[in-house]
C-alpha cells in the first residue's frame, strides 16, 4: 500500500545505514513479497560472499582503479583458470586478497587435467589382454576413495563451504587420480592396456568431470566430449551428478599404509641413486599384521622383484619403518659400495665437525649465561640432533663394512 499514512516506511540509504542494514532491508522486502504474491517463503538461506581486496587489503573499486582487467585475466589464464584459482582461495565468510598467482594456480590445474586426458587417450587397448591384479585393485580403491570424497563434498555443500568442497575435489583429481591411479594402472612401456582397466579409468575420469563441471565448465565439457562420441543430449552439463555409494573403509586404510611403504622404497632409491629399472627385494617384519592385499601394487610402484615376510631384522640392509612395521631392502649389487661408503664417511666427518662447533659454543660460559634461554635451547637441540645423526651414520657404515 504505497503512501499509506498509517504505515511508517523505512527507506535505507548508503549515507544513513551500513551494508548489513541494507541487506536486511532487501531480504525482508523479498520475503514479504513472496508471502504477498505467492503465499510462500521465497528462500530459506542467504549466502554472503566476502569482498575481493587488493594486496593492500583495500576494497576493489573503480575510484581506486585497483581492479584487475577481467578480460585480460581470461586471455592469460583461461576463464576456467581464473574461476578455479579464485574459488580455491575464497574460504566461506572471508575476504579474498586478489593475486594473479591464484589464477596461475587455476591454469596449472587445468593443464594437469588436460595432460591426464591426453595420457588416457594415448593408451592402446587390447581386448585380448588379461586385467592385471594391480590394476583391478587400483580401480577398486579409487572407487572407494571417490565415494569417500563425494561424501565429504556433499557435507561441504550442505554447509555452503564451496571452497572446501572444491579443494576436496582438487586433491582427489591431482593426488588420487593423477598421481596414484593413473600410475598404478599404466601399462609397461610399449605394451597395450587391457579393455577392462581402460573402461574403468574412463568411467572414473567421467565421474571426476561431473564433480568439476560446476567449477570448470568449459574444459570439463571439452574433455567429456572428447572421451567418447556423444550427442547433444549427452552433454556434461545435463549429465546425472554422482550419488554416494557404500565404500570399503578398510580398503582405504590399507592403501594409505601401502602408500607409505611405497614412499619409503622411493626414498631409499633416491638416497642411494638406484634407478627404477633396477629391481629390488623387500622384506617386512610385519608387527602390524597388515594384509598383503596391496603387495601387487607395492611391487609395481616400488619396482620390486619380491616381497617376503621375515621374523627378525636383516643385517646389512637399508631399512625404514611404517608405524610398527620394519622394512628391509638388501643392497647387494644395487649400489656401488665404495661410492656409498665414501658418501657416508664424508657426511659423518661433516656432522662430527658441526657437533664440535656446537659443543664449543655450549662450553663458553659467557654465551650460556648471557644468551636468551631459547637460543641456548636451540643449540642443545642441534647437539642432540647431531649425536643422533652420527649414531645412524656409524651404524650404516658398519653395516656396509660387514
Amino acid at each position: 500500500e504505497p503512501n499509506n499514512p498509517e504505515i511508517e516506511y523505512y527507506y535505507p540509504t548508503n549515507d544513513l545505514v551500513t551494508g548489513p542494514d541494507i541487506l536486511f532491508f532487501w531480504v525482508t522486502r523479498m520475503i514479504v513479497a513472496g508471502y504477498e504474491y505467492k503465499g510462500e517463503r521465497p528462500f530459506s538461506n542467504v549466502y554472503l560472499t566476502g569482498l575481493v581486496r587488493d594486496k593492500q587489503r583495500r576494497k576493489m573499486s573503480k575510484s581506486l582503479g585497483n581492479s584487475p582487467d577481467a578480460l585480460k585475466l581470461i586471455a592469460d589464464y583461461g576463464a576456467d583458470g581464473v574461476r578455479m584459482g579464485l574459488l580455491l582461495s575464497s574460504a566461506a565468510g572471508n575476504d579474498l586478497l586478489f593475486d594473479e598467482a591464484l589464477c596461475q594456480q587455476g591454469k596449472g590445474f587445468g593443464n594437469k587435467l588436460w595432460n591426464a586426458f591426453q595420457l588416457v587417450k594415448g593408451w592402446q587397448v587390447d581386448s585380448s589382454v588379461a586385467q592385471p591384479a594391480a590394476a583391478k585393485l587400483a580401480l577398486q580403491w579409487f572407487e572407494a576413495k571417490f565415494n569417500a570424497v563425494l561424501t565429504e563434498v556433499e557435507d561441504h555443500f550442505e554447509k555452503y563451504r564451496i571452497s572446501d568442497a572444491l579443494m576436496a575435489i582438487y586433491k582427489l583429481t591431482w593426488d588420487d587420480f593423477c598421481a596414484w591411479l593413473l600410475e598404478m594402472v599404466k601399462p609397461e612401456y610399449g605394451k597395450p592396456m587391457d579393455k577392462a582397466t581402460y573402461e574403468g579409468v574412463v568411467a572414473a575420469f567421467e565421474n571426476l568431470l561431473k564433480l568439476l563441471h560446476p567449477f570448470m565448465p568449459f574444459l570439463t565439457e571439452e574433455i567429456w566430449q572428447s572421451l567418447a562420441p556423444r550427442i547433444p543430449e549427452q552433454a556434461l552439463i545435463v549429465a546425472t551428478y554422482p550419488t554416494v555409494q557404500p565404500y570399503d573403509e578398510k580398503l582405504l586404510a590399507e592403501f594409505d599404509f601401502a602408500a607409505e611403504v611405497i614412499a619409503g622404497i622411493r626414498t631409499v632409491r633416491k638416497e642411494k641413486n638406484i634407478p627404477f629399472k633396477t629391481p629390488l627385494g623387500l622384506s617386512v617384519l610385519n608387527k602390524e599384521q597388515m594384509s598383503n592385499r596391496f603387495d601387487v601394487v607395492i611391487s609395481k610402484m616400488g619396482g620390486l622383484e619380491a616381497i617376503t615376510e621375515v621374523s627378525t631384522a636383516i643385517e646389512g640392509a637399508m631399512s625404514f619403518r611404517v608405524k610398527a612395521n620394519e622394512y628391509f631392502i638388501p643392497m647387494g649389487g644395487a649400489v656401488n659400495v665404495e661410492e656409498e661408503l665414501k658418501k657416508l664417511q664424508e657426511e659423518l666427518t661433516y656432522t662430527q665437525g658441526f657437533l664440535a662447533s656446537v659443543r664449543k659454543k655450549l662450553s663458553n660460559e659467557k654465551f650460556v649465561n648471557s644468551a636468551p634461554a631459547q637460543v641456548v635451547d636451540n643449540e642443545r637441540k642441534k647437539e642432540a640432533d647431531a649425536l643422533a645423526k652420527i649414531e645412524t651414520l656409524e651404524k650404516a657404515i658398519k653395516a656396509i663394512n660387514n
